[in-house]
C-alpha cells in the first residue's frame, strides 16, 4: 500500500503557550504537563527518545523510560555495557524528547549525563518485577546473539535456581539539564515555543523561539 505522505498533516488548537502562563523553573512547567499526560489515555507517557552521540560524533537513538525526576534532573536505567552507555561514557552529553501527541505537547532536554549513586540502583533494582529483574542479568544488550532461544533458556535457568542478583553492569544516569524547552501546537504551524536556558545553577532564563 501507497501512502501520500505530502498529504498527512494535523491541525493544532488545543491549548497555548505564553511566556505570561509558564512558571519561573522548567521543572514546574514540565510536572504539570506530565501530570496531564499520565491523566490522558498515551500509554506510556513517561517514554523518552534519547539521543546519544559517538566520540566521532555519530548520532544514535532510542527510546528508554523516564524512572525518576529528582533535584539533579532526568533519571533512566540500562544496562552500562549497551551501546548507548559506550556513546555516553565517550561524549557525556545527551538529549532527550517526550512527544504527548494527542495533547499536541513536546518537550526537548539537552544537557550532560552522569552515572547515579549505585546505592540508588541497587535500591531500583530490586523494586522492579522478577522478570525484569532477570531480563537485565541475561541479556548481552546491543550485543549479537545466535538465536532467541538462548536468551529464553537462560532466563529459564536463572528463574528455576533463583539466585538473582543485580549486575554491576547495570544501573541508572541521570541528565542534568542545561535546557528544557517546550512546544505547543498551533494553528497555522505558528507552534509555540518556549525555552529555558541555566545561565547559573537554579537559575533559568526564557525565551519564546520562531516555529
Amino acid at each position: 500500500m501507497e501512502h501520500n505522505l505530502s498529504d498527512m498533516r494535523r491541525h493544532y488548537e488545543a491549548a497555548e503557550l505564553s511566556e505570561e502562563n509558564t512558571p519561573a523553573s522548567p521543572y514546574l512547567l514540565f510536572n504539570s504537563w506530565f501530570s496531564e499526560a499520565t491523566a490522558s489515555t498515551i500509554i506510556e507517557p513517561n517514554a523518552m527518545t534519547l539521543a546519544t552521540a559517538s566520540k566521532e560524533g555519530k548520532p544514535s537513538a532510542r527510546i528508554v523510560l523516564l524512572k525518576e525526576i529528582n533535584k539533579d534532573g532526568f533519571v533512566f536505567y540500562t544496562n552500562y555495557q549497551s551501546k548507548k552507555a559506550k556513546n555516553l561514557e565517550e561524549n557525556p552529553a545527551a538529549a532527550v524528547v517526550f512527544l504527548w501527541d494527542i495533547l499536541e505537547k513536546q518537550v526537548r532536554v539537552e544537557g550532560r549525563i552522569e552515572k547515579i549513586d549505585p546505592q540508588i540502583s541497587e535500591d531500583y533494582f530490586y523494586q522492579r518485577p522478577i522478570g525484569s529483574q532477570i531480563g537485565a542479568i541475561i541479556s548481552p544488550q546491543s550485543q549479537k546473539i545466535a538465536t532467541k532461544d538462548i536468551l529464553l533458556n537462560r532466563f529459564k535457568d536463572l528463574e528455576n535456581s533463583g539466585n538473582i542478583k543485580k549486575p554491576d553492569h547495570w544501573g541508572g544516569y541521570v541528565l542534568i539539564p542545561e535546557m528544557i524547552e517546550f512546544w505547543q501546537g498551533r494553528p497555522n504551524r505558528l507552534h509555540d515555543r518556549i525555552v529555558y536556558e541555566l545561565i547559573s545553577p537554579g537559575h533559568w532564563e526564557k525565551h519564546r523561539l520562531a516555529p
